[in-house]
């Protein structure tokens, strides 16, 4: 029942009953602090929903931030191990952007075991036709003057003539062996710092007879003064002669160097020549061991430069190859 349905007589003794004795507090109050609580009341829960919903941002921003900046670090360490060639990394697959990681990883893993497949395929196909090219010889040769001789040892053949043609081809096989000893066993490199202008100086100067005879040119060119290269000395000036050689051997009457400081501090030389352009067919042949377009080549001269500038962290690619110029790009870091 509502207080205003009770009797006069006992409404005024109810409001009268003290609050310790069970008696409504809020009807001995004055209307004006009842309203006063009941603003107070609700300015104190939208106080504490306000700082509540500023703490919960703050933390919300502290997680964000701690779970970038531990997603960077992720994203650098697997970019070191991608350009180092290593990728026996693996993250908790906790997460998405783990996941995600994680299949890139698998990726780049797919594509290196794929070139990895084209390149062995490759390297077994030159190897089989290096060696049957003499072997075979050597075989039949030798079958042919065992099948001439007779019960006296004496043959229709021309033996010593066949026997020095056995010799000849096994020198060829001893020299085609120590070849690939030779692109296996590469040096660790001595690195150390390295002034560009004096290495390109004496790479210009140890092809400068053979330029000359060729009525060509060679000339270095640096965009910045000073360039410097950590590297050892003496395997990046066999490189930059091997690419001097191959350019006047392809006919080329300028050869043109240059050097330039990349965006990431890499420093990037190009080896640019105006010689016989490399065949289209065999652009992506020629990086591969014992592969060659030249009648006396070995074949082993780029394949050798990319596994040096591999163990220097850096890169090696041919970049431009038509009737006007032909461009070799050396990245080192």
């Amino acid at each position: 029942m509502g207080l205003e349905l009770l009797p006069t007589t006992l409404r005024n003794l109810w409001l009268l009953v003290p609050p310790t004795c069970g008696g409504p507090l809020p009807l001995m109050m004055p209307r004006a602090a009842q309203v006063a609580g009941s603003s107070t009341r609700l300015i104190s829960i939208w106080l504490f929903v306000l700082i509540a919903i500023v703490v919960v941002v703050f933390i919300w921003l502290a997680a964000s931030f701690y779970t970038r900046k531990r997603d960077i670090k992720k994203v650098a360490y697997m970019m070191d191990a991608l350009e180092d060639g290593e990728l026996n990394f693996r993250f908790q697959d906790k997460n998405k952007f783990n996941r995600t990681l994680n299949r890139i990883r698998t990726i780049f893993e797919k594509q290196r075991q794929a070139h990895e497949q084209d390149s062995w395929t490759k390297l077994i196909r030159v190897l089989t036709h290096e060696i049957m090219n003499t072997v075979s010889p050597i075989a039949s040769l030798s079958d042919a003057l065992s099948k001439s001789m007779d019960e006296n040892g004496h043959s229709e053949l021309d033996v010593k003539s066949g026997l020095d043609t056995i010799s000849d081809s096994s020198k060829n096989l001893i020299k085609f062996v120590e070849t690939y000893r030779q692109l296996s066993g590469v040096a660790r490199p001595l690195r150390k710092a390295v002034d560009l202008q004096e290495l390109m100086d004496q790479a210009i100067s140890l092809n400068s007879e053979y330029a000359a005879s060729c009525g060509a040119a060679c000339t270095y060119r640096p965009e910045e003064p000073d360039l410097m290269i950590y590297a050892d000395e003496g395997q990046i000036s066999q490189i930059l002669i091997n690419l001097i050689k191959n350019a006047l051997q392809a006919g080329a009457k300028h050869i043109d160097i240059s050097a330039r400081m990349g965006k990431e501090d890499e420093v990037i030389v190009q080896v640019a020549n105006d010689g016989d352009p490399i065949p289209v067919s065999a652009q992506e042949q020629i990086f591969v061991p014992f592969y060659t377009t030249k009648k006396d080549g070995s074949g082993i001269g780029l394949s050798l430069a990319r596994q040096i500038m591999r163990q220097h962290n850096g890169t090696i690619d041919l970049v431009r190859s038509d009737v006007d110029q032909t461009v070799f790009q050396l990245v080192f870091r």
